[in-house]
């Protein structure tokens, strides 16, 4: 496969031409199947987080694990560890696969092993009944999601040329979209019928398909750097060497990235909390407003997402991302003073679109942002943002429900929560500012 602006090419077997590392893009356009086909195992891992999520607030709120009142701190106790640990293993494990090299290629044994081990771990937290036993499953699951994701985010940047990422990006985003809505579906039905054993296993299943179609039909087109003599326990560790600063329209855009899908989550994660609280709905309703409500979301999203995407290819990446915050932001802001569902609603809605616009965008700009040699490392640290997001979602938004509503669960908690997420959103879009786009042909 040619390579823009790289010498260092070498073909393998069956002629294909492989990168040794050189900066520059692929330049062959890929057929729209191999697209998708790279953007697929995005819609598990959504599914898995999102429903999981849905799932064990779910558990919090109507099976009475904890006391009344402390909900929101116990999922936080239930995602902290797990949720820090991501951080540091999957920029570790995408540097690892920058310099792997196998018969299934450098990114594909890590995703490989990473999925197949998320079911034995799902099966953990089905049938575990504490905070405890679940928060040590939920940490072992972040384990090997992590595992699987810092290699997997490589893969645009290594095969997906200039013109395409545009495309690619808004794919990633619909996976990403209705990866979420399946499993907020997933979860809104287990809470409506208290099935929680089995929605939690067939997550994994439902990531373990879209694993297999993705390394079934996708042919990697880099093979590994050069190692330089260094330990495998130092190319890890050097994953957060302190030359990513030197990269500053990177730090920017993650440290923006991190804000703003840390106020959207605070909807997202904290839905049956606002539903069961603010409008004092019992399980098997809020079960099925909770649905419509993923609904509503997932319509704004879908229509937004491949527009939003064309759209920053003629304005720019950035005024699309201000945009999206601009919307989620008052979305936000109106689900936290709906008076009524339905005004609630209204308000998804606006998030939706929001949400849809974001993610359509947000791939584009950081496959942009990286270099390219070093994609699974820098791609892996660009994920702080997303692996945080809910964590901090949980531990500021569900610390300020608990506090405002109190012991008594007064509807306020939520509400708060969410202008919360507003103010999230609002501070993302100020420090996307010192982000400079590069040129695009």
């Amino acid at each position: 496969m040619e390579r823009e602006g790289s010498i260092d090419a070498a073909p393998a077997a069956g002629g294909q031409v492989l990168d040794l590392g050189g900066a520059g893009r692929p330049t062959a356009i890929l057929p729209t199947a191999t697209l998708v086909r790279l953007a697929v195992y995005w819609f598990g891992i959504a599914a898995l987080w999102a429903g999981l999520s849905s799932l064990l607030a779910g558990r919090l709120q109507f099976a009475g694990l904890v006391p009344a009142g402390t909900e929101g701190t116990a999922l936080f106790q239930m995602m902290a560890l797990g949720g820090i640990l991501a951080l540091v293993i999957q920029p570790a494990v995408g540097a690892i696969s920058d310099h792997t090299a196998s018969r299934w290629g450098r990114r594909r044994p890590y995703i490989v092993v990473g999925s197949l081990a998320d079911v034995a771990f799902l099966v953990g937290i089905a049938s575990s009944n504490t905070v405890v036993a679940i928060a040590a499953f939920v940490l072992a699951l972040q384990v090997s999601s992590n595992v699987a994701q810092g290699p997997y985010q490589g893969y645009i940047p290594d095969l997906v040329p200039a013109r395409q990422v545009g495309l690619a990006s808004g794919l990633v985003g619909l996976m990403l979209i209705l990866g979420n809505v399946t499993g907020y579906v997933v979860g809104a039905l287990a809470i409506a019928t208290g099935e929680y054993a089995v929605a939690t296993v067939g997550l994994g299943l439902l990531e373990v398909a879209t694993m297999v179609v993705l390394v079934s039909g996708v042919h990697e087109g880099g093979i590994a750097r050069p190692r330089g003599g260094r330990s495998w326990p130092a190319i890890a560790l050097g994953a957060w060497g302190r030359d990513v600063l030197r990269e500053r329209n990177f730090v920017w855009f993650v440290g923006s990235r991190l804000l703003v899908l840390t106020g959207g989550s605070i909807l997202t994660n904290l839905a049956p909390f606002y539903l069961g609280r603010t409008f004092g709905l019992p399980s098997a309703a809020a079960g099925g407003v909770l649905i419509a409500l993923v609904g509503v979301v997932a319509a704004g999203t879908l229509a937004s997402v491949l527009p939003a995407a064309r759209l920053s290819d003629r304005v720019g990446r950035r005024r699309v991302i201000w945009l999206s915050c601009l919307l989620g932001a008052i979305g936000l802001l109106v689900s936290a003073g709906a008076p009524a569902i339905p005004v609630a609603f209204a308000g998804a809605a606006l998030f939706g679109i929001s949400a849809g616009t974001f993610l359509a965008v947000d791939w584009a700009l950081l496959s942009e942002l990286v270099p390219r040699a070093s994609a699974g490392r820098f791609m892996g640290i660009s994920n702080v943002a997303t692996g945080s997001a809910g964590l901090l979602a949980v531990a500021f938004g569900g610390t300020v429900m608990d506090l405002v509503g109190g012991p008594g669960r007064d509807p306020s908690g939520p509400r708060a929560a969410l202008a919360l997420g507003a103010a999230c959103f609002a501070l993302g879009a100020l420090l996307l500012g010192p982000v400079r786009e590069p040129g695009r042909g």
